[in-house]
């Protein structure tokens, strides 16, 4: 299995000091879909911030991220966006256009799709989200959930190759939890989906790794981790309530 991310030792530090990655290396083969769980500040985040290069502000001489085999760089920064479609915490922070058609069109108009490869690429990314028929609404009108698809059609459009998600079901009531795990179920694409809802963790991911204090405390099936209770505990998690009933072997 050839690898969509590979990272090595990326470290981060804030502007005002804040160390938020300490060294963290790990891969992602293709079509995997791994969890990214962690306590808040733990470095998830920013390390899904990196994926595509919105991080760090300079990427000359990091190193750190390759994605399909081609390491980040300025020279290459367009190409491998469109590549990692990445879904913000905030649905807010990624809507800003007057209807939910525009806003899913801005990605595939910057890449510079033909207008009629547009249209039929922001009808797909709105049939997979659920939101056929939503086209000319305003998305500052829309309830959480139905934003947060906004903005993952807007992701889905640019068709890339890997998703990485910050999470995605925060906010969202238990129906609206369900259609977003049947859509992300759905995708054949690499996902690397950081969350707190470790439920969806154990249904959609095969694999976790547990960030923690901007360090990788833990990578491997996410059965084993997450139903490891001092694990939890000891990073700030609870076994989700899914894994409570099945007894170890």
């Amino acid at each position: 299995m050839n690898n969509a991310i590979e990272v090595t030792n990326l470290k981060y530090t804030y502007p005002d000091g804040k160390e938020a990655l300490r060294g963290i290396s790990f891969t992602v083969g293709e079509g995997e879909c791994v969890g990214l769980v962690g306590p808040n500040g733990s470095g998830k985040s920013t390390l899904l911030l990196h994926l595509n290069g919105i991080l760090p502000d300079s990427i000359e001489g990091s190193n750190a991220v390759t994605i399909h085999g081609n390491l980040l760089s300025e020279g290459n920064i367009s190409s491998i966006r469109r590549e990692v479609g990445l879904l913000f915490q905030d649905p807010d922070d990624q809507l800003f256009c007057p209807t939910v058609y525009e806003d899913v069109a801005f990605g595939p108009q910057q890449f510079g799709f033909p207008e009629n490869q547009v249209r039929a690429t922001v009808a797909h990314a709105l049939s997979l989200a659920g939101l056929s028929g939503f086209e000319k609404r305003s998305p500052h009108h829309l309830s959480i959930g139905e934003k947060r698809r906004v903005c993952l059609a807007g992701v889905l459009a640019c068709e890339p190759k890997v998703l990485a998600l910050d999470e995605p079901t925060s906010n969202l009531d238990p129906r609206g939890k369900r259609s977003l795990h049947e859509i992300l179920q759905s995708l054949p694409v690499t996902k690397l989906i950081a969350t707190h809802d470790l439920e969806m963790v154990v249904e959609l991911c095969a694999r976790t790794i547990v960030l923690d204090n901007g360090m990788i405390v833990a990578d491997g099936p996410t059965s084993e981790l997450l139903g490891n209770e001092e694990l939890m505990l000891k990073h700030g998690l609870e076994k989700p309530h899914i894994l409570r009933h099945r007894h170890p072997h």
